[in-house]
Parts: C-alpha cells; sequence; structure tokens
C-alpha cells in the first residue's frame, strides 16, 4: 500500500498541479488543491526527486477555493481549474506562461503581457470527444477518460460542451459490438451538428439515424464515409467561413479563435506586399486574414484532409501556395529557394518545433517571427533556440481558448535584431 502523507501546498505548477513538500524534502505534485491548503495525500508514482500524489482528504481549504459546478469534476481527466474562480484562473495561467518563459526559455526582458478571456467560461466548445466503455450490466456508454488513469467515466453531460451536442450525447446508443472505439461531436457557426465515428473496421458500421445529423465514419486508413448529411461543417470566424471536413483540425472555442486572428492583424506593422511563411497552417484560418497583406504567402500543412479543406477556404487568392507535408521534411529543402521572408507565422502542436524545422526557420532569417503556441513549455524552449539566435520578443499575449482546464494559447512576436 502506498503510504500517506500530510503536506502543505505552495504554489500551482504548469500542467494543472500544485506543489508541496513530503516530510523527507522531495516535491510531491497533486492536481486539486490549491497554494495554501493542507491535505492528506497518497503517492502515486515516487522517483528519486519528486512524486506525484492524489488528493485523499482536504484538511484545511484556501479562501481562494471555491464550488465546483461539475458533478464529475475532480473524476474526469478533462477539467482542472473549476475549484478556481474564473478571474484567479486567468492570473494563474498568466503568471504560469511567464514562469515557463523565464524559467525554461530563460527570457529576462519579456514585454508586458495580457491574458485574453473567453467571453464564455462554460459551453464554449464546439468540438468534444469521447470514448465507449462496456458497463457491467452489457451496455455501452460514452465518457471521458479519468483523472490519470485509462479508464471511462460515463459522462451524461459536459459543462464545456453546447446544449446541444449534450442533447445529442443523451441520445446516442451504440451496441457493444460496434467496432467503434471514439466518438467525436461537432458543431459549427450555424448550429449544425455533426458526428464523427472512429473505429477498428475497414467499412463503417451499420447505424440508424432517427436525428437530422451529419455523420462520418473514419477507419484505422484515415478513410473517411460519409454517413449522412453534408460532409463538412462551416464555421465563421470575422465575417469569413471555413469549411472544416471531419478529420480537419479547427479551433474549439470561436470566440477566442476570432480574438487571436484580431490581434494578429493587429501586429502586422506594414500592411501591404509582405512575403509570408506560415507553418502549420491548417485549413487556413490565419492564411486567410493574412492574405490581403502579403505580395506572396507560402504555406506547409502535413494533414492532407486540412490540405484538401485549405484549397476551398483560400481559393480566391493567386499569390498562396501550398506545400503538403511535414514542415521537418519540407522546409529545409525549400529554405534554400524562398528568398528574403518579412513575416513566418507559425501554430505548431503540443509538442512544438521539431529541430530540423526550428533549424530550417532559424536558417531563412525572417525578420520577425509570430509564435502561436498551445504548450507553454515547448513554446519556451523553442523562444530559447530564437533569442540565441539574434531574435527578441516585442510583443506577447495569452488567449484564455481552454476556460476551467490549464490550457492556455500564447502568441509572441520576435523581431530579428
Amino acid at each position: 500500500m502506498n503510504p500517506k502523507f500530510h503536506v502543505r501546498f505552495e504554489k500551482m505548477v504548469y500542467g494543472g498541479d500544485c506543489m508541496g513538500r513530503q516530510p523527507d524534502g522531495r516535491a510531491v505534485f497533486v492536481p486539486f488543491v490549491l497554494p495554501g491548503e493542507r491535505a492528506e495525500i497518497v503517492l502515486t508514482e515516487s522517483k528519486e526527486r519528486f512524486a506525484r500524489g492524489r488528493l485523499v482528504t482536504l484538511l484545511q481549504g484556501s479562501p481562494e477555493r471555491v464550488q465546483p459546478a461539475c458533478p464529475y469534476f475532480s473524476r474526469c481527466g478533462g477539467c482542472s481549474y473549476q475549484h478556481i474562480a474564473y478571474t484567479q484562473q486567468l492570473k494563474l495561467k498568466k503568471d504560469l506562461v511567464i514562469d515557463q518563459l523565464q524559467r525554461i526559455g530563460k527570457l529576462s526582458n519579456l514585454p508586458p503581457m495580457e491574458i485574453v478571456p473567453s467571453p464564455n467560461p462554460f459551453a464554449y466548445r464546439n468540438q468534444v470527444q469521447f470514448h465507449p466503455a462496456v458497463q457491467p450490466d452489457g451496455t455501452l456508454s460514452l465518457g471521458f477518460k479519468q483523472e490519470a488513469s485509462d479508464q471511462v467515466l460515463p459522462i451524461e453531460n459536459c459543462l464545456l460542451a453546447s446544449p446541444e451536442m449534450n442533447d445529442l450525447l443523451r441520445q446516442l446508443q451504440l451496441e457493444p459490438d460496434s467496432g467503434i472505439d471514439r466518438v467525436v461531436l461537432r458543431e459549427d457557426s450555424s448550429g449544425e451538428l455533426m458526428l464523427v465515428l472512429e473505429g477498428t473496421d475497414p467499412l463503417p458500421p451499420d447505424l440508424t439515424f432517427e436525428l437530422a445529423l451529419s455523420a462520418a465514419y473514419t477507419n484505422p486508413d484515415g478513410e473517411v464515409f460519409s454517413l449522412s448529411g453534408n460532409n463538412a461543417l462551416l464555421y465563421q470566424i470575422e465575417g469569413e467561413d471555413f469549411v472544416v471536413s471531419p478529420p480537419a483540425f479547427f479551433q474549439i472555442n470561436l470566440a477566442v479563435a476570432a480574438e487571436m486572428v484580431r490581434h494578429l492583424r493587429g501586429l502586422l506593422t506594414v500592411k501591404s506586399k509582405l512575403r509570408v511563411l506560415e507553418l502549420y497552417c491548417g485549413v487556413g484560418l490565419f492564411t486567410r486574414f493574412l492574405a490581403p497583406y502579403a505580395q506572396e504567402l507560402t504555406t506547409i500543412e502535413s494533414s492532407p484532409s486540412a490540405c484538401f479543406d485549405f484549397v476551398e477556404n483560400l481559393d480566391e487568392f493567386d499569390h498562396i501556395s501550398l506545400y503538403e507535408g511535414a514542415v521537418e521534411e519540407i522546409l529545409p529543402g525549400l529554405a534554400r529557394d524562398l528568398g528574403a521572408i518579412d513575416l513566418a507565422v507559425l501554430d505548431p502542436p503540443r509538442a512544438g518545433l521539431n529541430p530540423k524545422a526550428r533549424q530550417a526557420l532559424i536558417s531563412l532569417r525572417p525578420d520577425q517571427i509570430c509564435y502561436i503556441s498551445c504548450d507553454p513549455s515547448t513554446l519556451a524552449r523553442d523562444l530559447k533556440a530564437l533569442t540565441e539566435a539574434g531574435y527578441s520578443p516585442t510583443n506577447l499575449r495569452a488567449f484564455d481558448m481552454f476556460p476551467q482546464t490549464s490550457g492556455v494559447e500564447t502568441m509572441v512576436l520576435l523581431q530579428r535584431f
């Protein structure tokens, strides 16, 4: 049996945990507790220099603690901050971004940073992913992975999803032998719902639809089958429409995505004839708003479905080049032929820049780099390399794309000196 300890917690760390000290002085990281609180915990993982634990009993609470709105909180692995008031969540995320950039990135002269709140702290997601789990009575329930576990917690209502998606969730009925291992619900700007099923079989299962909705099935090879309704959704940002097919990624909080677009446009000091490079361009969200200012715009994206949507979304422009493939594979060769770049915009996945991609970007020596990140730790790592190559951050802003969770988007403008 793992030992239990009484621990007083000291500070929040990136990722949702709070840090305290074990009796032997080693750091211990535990979710769902706050600085200043005292709790009984049990260790779930023990390393030479630190440990991870689970809250057993809260012995002394913080005045900052609030009652979570969701009955699944602390069991579901989705939300990590519902025990913190929203204004405090914003301050915490701002402080943690700065901490990561200073501690990991060794950036000492950061520009002032604001964090843009989400207009809706709840019901903001336009996409939610569920996992099926067979219950003891043989029925199949949909839910989320539990905190620090692969076990699925059945969910009837997610407070981060729209009421319409929750209504659809409660009406879905899947058979245990359907072969479905993931269920994604999406909702576009007009309220159109899409059900995306992912399974282990090459062909989709037999399904009966009693609801008016769009549905698709994705097999293990990535092949997409349209089962009913439309084969894509339509999202609107700042008056522009974006077609998004079932496998393609799109920002899950449209109101905050619009704030990011407005901020990006405001960073463009020169308003025309820019030579722009965009890495990880997706379906073309930022591309659409960069295009009017660009003389030439070169983009790279690895997802075939995103590239397919990109072509439709940017069809009106004839000065955009799209290269399909991994940035680290395409950019090193492309860099030799691109010439001078005024602005590079990149929105990499959580892992940040691949070292080959990072080196190719540095070798291009763009005048400015706008780095959009969903992970402050990998952002800090990459900014350290960019500052060592002669860049300096001149504008820094965070965006609360994911209220109630530890996630945060950050946009940094760097200037070459």
